[in-house]
Formats: C-alpha cells, sequence, structure tokens
C-alpha cells in the first residue's frame, strides 16, 4: 500500500495534537470530581494557565526544558513520550489500513489503550468509562472493518471476558483472594471484540510471559515477595497492538509452531 509522505507526516501531527489530550484524560479521568474539558490546561503545581505556545505536542517540551515556565517545576516526560507515541501509532494505523473508516476505527482504539496504559500504570485501575463502551465500539466496528467479521467479532469479546472472568474465579476459590481483577477482564474482552477471537491466544500468551517477567524484576527490586502487585493491563495493551499491526507474522510463527507437532 503506497501512502505519501505527507499524509504519514499529518497522520504524525494528528496523532500528537491528540496524545496531548490524552494526558489531560489520563490525569484527570481517574479523579471523579475533575471534568477532562474544564479548566484549560494548567501546572499541576502553580496551577497558572498554560498558553497556546506551551501546549504545543512535543516541541513545547523540548523548547521549556522540561519545566514550567512559571515556577520552573520538572514536567514529567510522560507528556512528549504520550504524544509521540500517539503520533508514531498514527501513522502506523495509516500505513496500515490507509486512509479508511478501519483506519480511524484503529486510531481510537489505540488512543484507548494508550489511555489505559499510563492510568493503569498510574492507579492500578482500567476505567469502566473507556473498557466497556470499548466493547460495544469493538463489536460495532466489526461491521464495517476488514480487519474482522462480526462473528470473529463477537466470539472475541464473549470468548476475552469468559476466559479471564474464568481464571479469576478459579483463583478466588482456590485462594481466597482476586487474582485479575475485573478492569483486565473487560480489557480483554475489549480486544477481542476489536482484534477477534484468533488474537485471543497470542495476548494472553505475550502478555504473561512479558508480565511474569516484570513481576519477577518488580518483587526482586520492592522485596515483597508474593505480595508484589503489578498492573496487567498495559501487558495486555501492548500486546493486543503488537498483534494489530504484526497479526501476519504472529500467525505464521504460530504455523511453524503447529508445523512442529505434525
Amino acid at each position: 500500500m503506497q501512502i505519501s509522505l505527507f499524509l504519514l507526516g499529518a497522520a504524525f501531527l494528528f496523532g500528537t495534537i491528540i496524545g496531548s489530550f490524552l494526558n489531560v484524560v489520563i490525569l484527570r479521568l481517574p479523579d471523579p470530581g475533575t471534568s477532562i474539558v474544564f479548566p484549560s490546561s494548567h501546572c499541576p503545581k502553580c496551577k497558572n494557565t498554560l498558553s497556546w505556545y506551551e501546549n504545543i505536542p512535543i516541541l513545547s517540551y523540548l523548547v521549556l526544558g522540561g519545566k514550567c515556565r512559571h515556577c520552573k517545576v520538572s514536567i514529567s516526560p510522560q507528556y512528549p513520550i504520550v504524544e509521540l507515541l500517539t503520533g508514531l501509532l498514527a501513522v502506523a494505523v495509516i500505513a496500515n489500513f490507509g486512509l479508511s473508516l478501519t483506519a480511524l476505527g484503529f486510531f481510537l482504539f489505540c488512543a484507548a489503550l494508550v489511555t489505559i496504559i499510563w492510568i493503569d500504570l498510574h492507579h492500578q485501575i482500567i476505567p469502566d468509562v473507556i473498557s466497556l463502551p470499548g466493547i460495544i465500539f469493538g463489536f460495532a466496528f466489526s461491521f464495517v472493518s476488514f480487519f474482522v467479521t462480526w462473528q470473529e467479532s463477537l466470539i472475541g469479546l464473549l470468548a476475552g471476558g469468559g476466559i479471564f472472568y474464568a481464571v479469576s474465579y478459579s483463583y478466588y476459590l482456590l485462594r481466597r483472594q482476586e487474582g485479575l481483577g475485573g478492569g483486565d477482564i473487560k480489557l480483554l474482552a475489549m480486544l477481542g471484540a476489536f482484534l477477534g477471537w484468533q488474537s485471543l491466544l497470542f495476548i494472553i500468551f505475550a502478555s504473561s510471559v512479558t508480565g511474569t517477567v516484570a513481576g519477577l524484576f518488580a518483587m526482586r527490586s520492592q522485596k515483597k515477595g508474593g505480595a508484589t502487585r503489578i498492573p496487567f493491563g498495559p501487558f495486555l495493551a501492548v500486546s493486543g497492538l503488537f498483534y494489530l499491526f504484526f497479526r501476519p507474522q504472529v500467525q505464521q510463527l504460530f504455523s511453524l509452531y503447529l508445523d512442529l507437532f505434525r
């Protein structure tokens, strides 16, 4: 698929602008008493309202040296990282799906996953206000997407939510402790709705492996042993993004793996 450099550049700029808005959502959404619209962008420390030239994605952070222009307090690098990541995801979506409804739907999907990743990292929660509409939208999206059929989407959302619910409930019966959170169950259902049931095996496998490795490092650094807790949502989300952009390679690897047992 031939995509012009102008279109890719426009997609990147658009993505960084959306990433700037996602930073506001990530900061304010976990607080039920805060609006994601009002007040306008301001320094969380000194509360000064930011001028337009202090809100230019990525560039403003670099020009200001990563500090507030008013109080000189350091600005979290999360802001340019989220903007850059969202811009790159916009480019990846256009490069893979062209200028289409499928590209638009998957960009919204990517933006939702970026938001989930950072909120879960900070607060260890996956907001229902993102995942539940995401499940419905993912299924509705399958009727216009050429990535999955509506049947694959329906099976994906039912199996995605059902598998993790069964694992979580079984763990509770055995240990009388919560294993996977309800947010992870809804997130996997959302991933299944957008990506189809075929994605679930890879997502579960890849997220489990990477999550286990990260958990071992966390246990070593936090020194809490079995009481160590890390959010699992980011591993699910990253695995879903990987499958979205590398589906042919993932399917090829699974085919090679299955051939070994024939």
